[in-house]
């Protein structure tokens, strides 16, 4: 048999490619960049998605857990409580939520997806907020129903969640983050 050859360049996805040939030039045009590498790119998008039914039902975690798998296309962590609260009856180590980071490829896999046919079928939507950005350049964002993504059949989920986004970047700041995410084609409020 042949060795299969390790130089092979992996197939970029449309928004790697996107960045690559067009964001990437436009920033470094805007702010000056001397050098290519300077210029703010994606570095990992956080999805979380807490359960706060997880106190009475075991399950939903579970649940949860396989939409999420689902919608990002890797297996997610399964969080747990860090400290007791008896308020919310939730005890020190139980399992209250999940999350997946998302890397390379597939990050941009699911901006694209994001972007271009979930956040356009969430209802009366106007757009995102431009000012949820935490000062270092990274952006966040909650979902109200997951049922949004194209992977989840309606019919087979037992119960609508929200969840979290958080688009981390490397830029310092978060006029320049911005300006990366519409690139991307984010859709900020006016």
């Amino acid at each position: 048999m042949a060795k299969e050859n390790k130089n092979v360049a992996k197939a970029q996805t449309r928004m790697q490619t996107r960045y690559e040939t067009t964001i990437r030039k436009a920033l470094q045009e805007k702010y000056g960049y001397k050098n290519a590498m300077q210029t703010p790119k994606l570095d990992k998008i956080v999805i979380n998605m807490g359960v706060s039914e997880a106190t009475t039902d075991r399950k939903a975690v579970d649940s949860a857990a396989g939409d999420l798998a689902l919608i990002a296309g890797q297996k997610p962590v399964i969080t747990k409580a860090k400290t007791s609260n008896a308020s919310f009856k939730v005890r020190e180590g139980m399992d209250i939520g999940c999350k997946v980071t998302l890397r390379g490829a597939q990050m941009y896999e699911f901006l694209d997806r994001l972007v271009t046919i979930a956040l356009p079928r969430v209802r009366d939507f106007r757009g995102v907020n431009g000012k949820s950005f935490d000062g270092r350049g990274n952006y966040a964002m909650g979902i109200t129903e997951h049922i949004i993504f194209p992977e989840i059949q309606y019919d087979k989920v037992d119960k609508i969640r929200g969840m979290d986004i958080i688009i981390c970047t490397t830029s310092s700041n978060d006029d320049e983050a911005k300006e990366l995410l519409k690139g991307f084609d984010m859709p900020f409020k006016n």
